[in-house]
C-alpha cells in the first residue's frame, strides 16, 4: 500500500541510555499489530535491537527504522541509542523525523543523556512529546520528573496525563485531555475506561483547562470560539494541539510502563490524531538557501540518511522521500556526482525484516540495495532536477587512536574494513597521517572505538590493535642564520660538487628584502602541511647557475617535510640563496640537492629553533557538582582557562588544551563527572612547546633515529 503524504508520521525515539526506548518501541508495535509478540532486550529478540553486537551488549548501537499501521495511517519509528558516542546515528534519524519522542525515566528524572539530545532537537527544530516511563518502578516520581523537565526544557511542558498510583502497582493513568480514567489489566494492554474520582478532579480539570488554553494561543478562531463557549470541542482541541506541537509553542506529556504495556496504545493514538504530517511540516532547506515543499504532487527527490552494510546483502540505503512519489523501476541523478541510480527494488523495514513495496510518496521511509554510487547525505532528483537538501551536520570527532593489524600484510584488509564501517557512521573518520606515519582513526569516543574494534574482528576477520597517536608537532627557526656547504664526491670518472651559501630567516606576512642581499627572484609557496615558504634567490655574478635553482629549493623542501629537530614538518621559513660555486663538469641537480639539504640543517640548528604544538579550544559543560573536578583535570593538562560562564542549567569552561594533553580525555571526563558533562573542540593555533618538553622531544627523537 502506498500512503498518502498526509497519512504518514515519522517519530523518533529519544532518551538517556535505559530509559526504555527499545521496550517502547517493541510496545508500540505490538500495540499496532505489527507484530504478534512483545520481545525483551532481556530475552534479545526486540525488532529494532536485532543485531549480534546489540544483543550481546544489551544496548542499542545503530537507530533502526520500524513502521506500522494505526487507524489508516502509516507511523514510521526510530529506535535510537542512547549513549553520546553513537550521536551520529540520532542525528541522521531526527533529520528525517517529524516529531520527537523524549522518553523520561520516572526513577531518574530528567537524565543528562536526554539533556543532551535536546540540544540536536533544537538544532533541527523538531517538535516534541515527553513520555514518563518506568511508573511501575519503586522509586518512580512522576511529579519531581516534570519539575525537572520544565526547568530544564524551557517550561513549555504541558503534562496531558498522570498516574493515580505509580510505583510497584501501578496500573492507572487519569487522561486530562479526554476527562477520563484509563485502569490497566494485570498483564497491560487494552485499559478499562473509568470515570475520573471526585478525589481527583480539581486536579484534572485544572490541567484539561490549560491544555485547551494551550490549544487556543495558537489560533485566532479558536482563541474566540474559547471566549464564546469557555471551552473547546475536541476536534477543536485536537487541532488547536497539532499547531502549538507544529509551532515547538508546547510539549505534550505522557505517562506509561513501556514493560508492562501501559499507556503506549493512548501515546500512539495521540501521534496518530494530533501530530504533524510531514506535509505539515517546514519546507526542507536546500543547499541553494531555498526550500523544498514536501509535495507528492512534485517530481520526485530522495535524501539517503543511512547506510547500513548488512552480511550477504551488501549496502542497504536508508532514505527519505522528500517529494514526488518514487516507484519501482524510477531511475534518479545524484544531485552531488551526476551519476544516474536505477531503484529495482524498494523496501519499508521493521528491524532486519523488509517488506517490498511499489512505491513511496513524499514524506515516507524506505530503504533500497545496490546503490552503486550515493552515500549518506546525498540527494537524488528526476532528470532536470537539481535540488539538494541541506545536509546532515555531524559532531566533529572528539577522540583519535593510530590503529594498526598485527602484521603488515593485514594493512590493507585493515583499511578497507574501517572505510566500510565509516561509511555507516559519518561521525568515524580514517585518515592516513604520512607526516605521523601512522593511520588514524577518529570518532565521538572510547566505547565508539572498541565496537569498531570488534567490528572489524567479528565482520572483517582482522585483528586491530589500538595504540597513542603521534603529535603533528611543527618546526621553525626564531632568528636569522647564514651558512654554506659544499659537497664534493669523486669516485673515478664525473663526480659530484655543489657548493651552496644560504641565509634563513622566520618568516611573516610584509617583512622587509633579506639585508645586504639582491633579490633576482622570489616564491612564497604554502606548504601542504600549512605556514609558508618563502624561497629568494640571490646570487650575483653567475657563482650558481639558475638552472640550479629548483634542485636547490628541492633539498630545502625535502628537510623542511622532515625537519631536523624530531622530523616533524617546518613552517614560516624564508630561504635566501646568495653564494656558492659549481663545476662546468661535476656539478648537477643531485649534487645542489644534497648540498642545500646539509645548508639547510647546519642553518636550523643555529637559528634558535622552536618546537610548535597544536592547540585546541575546547568547551566543556558540566554540571554544578562537577565543576571543580573538571578544572582540576584541566590544569593536569597545561590548559589555559580562557573564560567560565553558564549555558542554560550547564556551567560552561572555555580553555585552550594542547592536542598532546587529550589523549582518551572523552573516556577520563565521562568518568569525573558521571556522565554529567560533554566537550567539543576545534583547532585553535600552533604554539612554542615548553624548553623542558623541547628538550624531551628531541632527546626522543634522536633516541629513535640511534635505533
Amino acid at each position: 500500500m502506498i500512503y498518502d503524504t498526509k497519512n504518514i508520521r515519522n517519530v523518533v525515539l529519544l532518551g538517556h541510555p535505559g530509559c526504555g526506548k527499545t521496550t517502547l518501541a517493541e510496545t508500540m508495535l505490538f500495540e499496532a499489530g505489527a507484530i504478534s509478540r512483545r520481545g525483551s532486550v532481556l530475552e534479545k529478540n526486540t525488532v529494532s535491537d536485532y543485531t549480534d553486537i546489540e544483543q550481546e551488549r544489551g544496548n542499542t548501537i545503530f537507530a533502526t527504522p520500524m513502521q506500522n499501521e494505526w487507524r489508516g495511517n502509516k507511523i514510521n519509528i526510530f529506535d535510537t541509542p542512547g549513549f553520546d558516542d553513537f550521536i551520529g546515528e540520532v542525528v541522521s534519524s531526527l533529520k528525517v523525523s517529524d516529531t520527537a519522542l523524549m522518553l523520561l525515566n520516572a526513577k531518574s528524572g530528567v537524565e543528562v543523556g536526554t539533556e543532551l539530545l535536546w540540544e540536536y532537537v533544537e538544532e533541527f527544530n523538531t517538535p516534541a512529546l515527553f513520555v514518563v516511563n518506568q511508573l511501575d518502578h519503586e522509586k518512580a516520581d512522576y511529579d519531581t520528573t516534570v519539575e525537572q523537565a520544565n526547568a530544564r526544557f524551557g517550561g513549555k511542558i504541558l503534562p496531558v496525563q498522570y498516574p493515580l498510583n505509580s510505583g510497584p502497582g501501578f496500573n492507572t493513568i487519569v487522561d486530562a485531555l479526554r476527562m477520563t480514567m484509563y485502569v490497566f489489566p494485570p498483564n497491560g494492554g487494552k485499559p478499562e475506561k473509568k470515570e475520573i474520582p471526585e478525589s481527583e478532579k480539581s486536579r484534572a480539570m485544572a490541567m484539561h483547562n490549560t491544555l485547551v488554553e494551550a490549544a487556543a494561543e495558537n489560533d485566532e478562531e479558536l482563541m474566540e470560539r474559547f471566549f464564546e463557549k469557555g471551552t473547546l470541542s475536541e476536534a477543536d482541541l485536537a487541532y488547536g494541539l497539532r499547531v502549538a506541537i507544529a509551532k515547538r509553542a508546547s510539549y505534550p506529556l505522557f505517562c506509561c510502563s513501556a514493560i508492562n504495556n501501559m499507556g503506549s496504545g493512548r501515546i500512539m493514538g495521540f501521534i496518530n490524531d494530533v501530530c504533524p504530517s510531514p506535509g505539515e511540516r517546514s519546507e526542507a532547506p536546500l543547499v541553494d538557501g531555498s526550500t523544498l515543499k514536501c509535495d507528492a504532487g512534485a517530481s520526485p527527490t530522495i535524501f539517503i540518511f543511512k547506510t547500513h552494510n548488512e552480511p550477504r546483502v551488501g549496502n542497504l540505503s536508508y532514505f527519505k522521500v522528500y517529494s514526488g512519489t518514487l516507484k519501482v523501476g524510477d531511475e534518479l541523478v545524484n544531485a552531488e556526482n551526476r551519476t544516474s541510480e536505477r531503484f529495482g527494488q524498494l523496501y519499508v523495514a521493521n528491524g532486519k525484516v523488509r517488506e517490498p513495496v511499489d512505491g513511496l510518496r513524499a514524506g515516507d521511509i524506505g530503504c533500497t540495495v545496490k546503490l552503486k554510487n550515493s552515500h549518506t547525505n546525498q540527494t537524488l532528483n528526476t532528470k532536470g532536477e537539481s535540488r539538494e537538501i541541506k545536509p546532515i551536520p555531524f559532531p566533529n570527532s572528539r577522540l583519535e587512536v593510530a590503529v594498526h593489524p598485527p602484521s603488515k600484510n593485514d594493512m590493507e584488509k585493515l583499511i578497507k574494513a574501517l572505510h566500510s564501517i565509516a561509511e555507516e557512521d559519518p561521525t568515524l573518520t580514517v585518515m592516513h597521517a604520512k607526516a605521523l606515519k601512522q593511520t588514524l582513526l577518529y570518532g565521538q569516543g572510547q566505547l565508539q572505538l572498541e565496537l569498531v574494534k570488534s567490528r572489524v574482528k567479528s565482520d572483517f576477520g582482522v585483528d586491530m590493535e589500538f595504540e597513542r597517536p603521534r603529535i603533528p608537532y611543527r618546526e621553525t627557526i626564531t632568528r636569522e642564520s647564514n651558512e654554506m656547504y659544499r659537497h664534493k664526491k669523486q669516485s673515478g670518472g664525473a663526480g659530484q660538487f655543489a657548493e651552496v651559501h644560504m641565509r634563513i630567516e622566520p618568516y611573516y606576512e610584509g617583512m622587509p628584502d633579506p639585508k645586504g642581499l639582491t633579490v633576482r627572484s622570489r616564491d612564497i609557496d604554502d606548504l601542504p602541511w600549512g605556514g609558508k615558504l618563502a624561497f629568494f634567490w640571490c646570487i650575483v655574478g653567475g657563482s650558481i647557475d639558475t638552472r640550479f635553482s629548483n634542485a636547490i629549493k628541492k633539498g630545502v623542501l625535502q628537510k623542511m617535510e622532515e625537519g631536523p629537530l624530531t622530523g616533524s614538518n617546518c613552517q614560516d621559513i624564508r630561504v635566501s640563496i646568495y653564494d656558492g660555486k659549481m663545476h662546468p663538469v661535476d656539478s648537477n641537480d643531485m649534487a645542489f640537492m644534497v648540498a642545500s639539504v646539509q645548508a639547510f640543517k647546519a642553518n636550523f640548528s643555529k637559528a634558535n629553533p622552536q618546537i610548535l604544538e597544536p592547540i585546541y579550544d575546547v568547551e566543556i559543560l558540566c554540571s554544578d557538582e562537577v565543576m571543580g573536578e573538571v578544572m582540576g583535570d584541566l590544569q593536569t593538562r597545561r590548559a589555559i582557562i580562557m573564560g567560565m560562564g553558564a549555558e542554560g542549567h550547564y556551567q560552561k569552561i572555555m580553555a585552550r588544551v594542547p592536542l598532546a594533553e587529550m589523549y582518551q580525555y572523552s573516556s577520563t571526563l565521562r568518568s569525573i563527572s558521571q556522565g554529567r558533562a560533554k566537550f567539543s573542540r576545534t583547532f585553535a593555533e600552533y604554539a612554542a612547546v615548553p624548553g623542558e618538553i623541547q628538550k624531551d622531544l628531541i632527546a626522543g627523537y634522536k633516541d629513535q633515529d640511534d635505533e
